[in-house]
């Protein structure tokens, strides 16, 4: 059986009501926000929100025992600022970024200008440098537990050919932050790298060729051409590694556990512990906060410092 059809007063009268609201939807929310909405709507549920519940759980004495949290107010920040084993392991993890930073970066930017000089097959030199960056950090771990094992370990044993003593690698603490970094070196370089190789093949080639015409032989191409265009890239680099290495954790974990005698125990390890073992979670969270306000500190610092360079 057909359907009537609708006259054409109800249709006109239909299209217009369609034609309203289109304007007062776009009053509303604007085609941007529409476009934006399922980004917002993650970011309020898996950041803003969590963010927020942290805070307050900073404020009370929440664990993970059964019993109700109760407000404390500024207690747990007032216990943490005292605590000297949480400004130790802040310290710690402030030395493993130093340390690890320079190299990372440094390190990075070789191996792209060999790559990018042309040397011959380049895929081969691009899979090497940038394969250990996909391997899990659970490998990680295993493959430097063995490398650094003092008996067994590839390490003292191309020592001792040379006629040289080993080293406890991870259990010296002269040697074991060092011995971390080493790790995370050779682990996470290949995405420096892949960053620096996009910024060189970035550089406009006429540039090479005018300092070629001017006599410049191939060092001062780089000092004078190459680095300064890489200077942008150079201190994105950087501020990413220093975030990055701030947040260190699970290849620590895994090769020291944070010795020995808590000479490698990084702050994210010690809310992992404070948090999960102690089930302090209130006290947990405020250790979070409370270096979550020194990064963003150093993070202020770190953008007005590149601001005036830039001017």
């Amino acid at each position: 059986m057909s359907t009537p059809l609708a006259s054409p007063g109800r249709r006109r009268a239909a299209d217009d009501a369609t034609a309203g609201l289109g304007p007062r939807l776009r009053r509303v929310f604007p085609p941007g926000l529409l476009f934006a909405l399922p980004f917002l709507v993650l970011f309020v549920l898996f950041l803003l929100w969590p963010m927020v519940q942290g805070v307050w759980m900073s404020l009370t004495d929440a664990s993970l025992s059964a019993h109700e949290p109760s407000f404390v107010g500024l207690d747990n920040y007032t216990e943490a600022l005292g605590d000297a084993e949480m400004w130790r392991t802040i310290w710690n993890t402030v030395w493993f970024t130093l340390v690890s930073t320079v190299p990372l970066v440094v390190v990075a930017l070789g191996m792209a200008l060999l790559v990018h000089t042309g040397l011959p097959g380049q895929w081969v030199w691009r899979l090497a440098f940038f394969a250990p960056y996909l391997l899990p950090v659970g490998v990680i771990g295993l493959l430097w537990g063995w490398l650094y094992q003092p008996d067994l370990g590839l390490y003292n044993h191309l020592l001792g050919g040379v006629g040289l003593d080993g080293y406890a690698w991870l259990s010296d603490e002269s040697i074991a932050m060092y011995a971390i970094v080493i790790a995370t070196l050779w682990w996470t370089v290949g995405f420096n790298f892949l960053l620096f190789l996009a910024a060189l093949q970035a550089i406009p080639d006429h540039l090479y060729e005018a300092a070629a015409l001017d006599g410049a032989g191939a060092w001062r191409r780089l000092w004078h051409v190459t680095l300064p265009q890489l200077r942008r890239i150079t201190s994105v680099v950087t501020v990413l590694q220093i975030l990055a290495s701030l947040k260190v954790f699970d290849q620590v974990y895994l090769l020291t556990r944070g010795g020995p005698n808590g000479s490698t125990r990084p702050v994210v390890e010690y809310l992992y512990d404070m948090g999960f073992t102690g089930y302090r979670l209130g006290y947990a969270s405020a250790i979070s906060y409370v270096f979550f306000a020194l990064i963003i500190l150093a993070s202020a610092v770190q953008f007005l410092a590149l601001r005036r360079r830039e001017k």
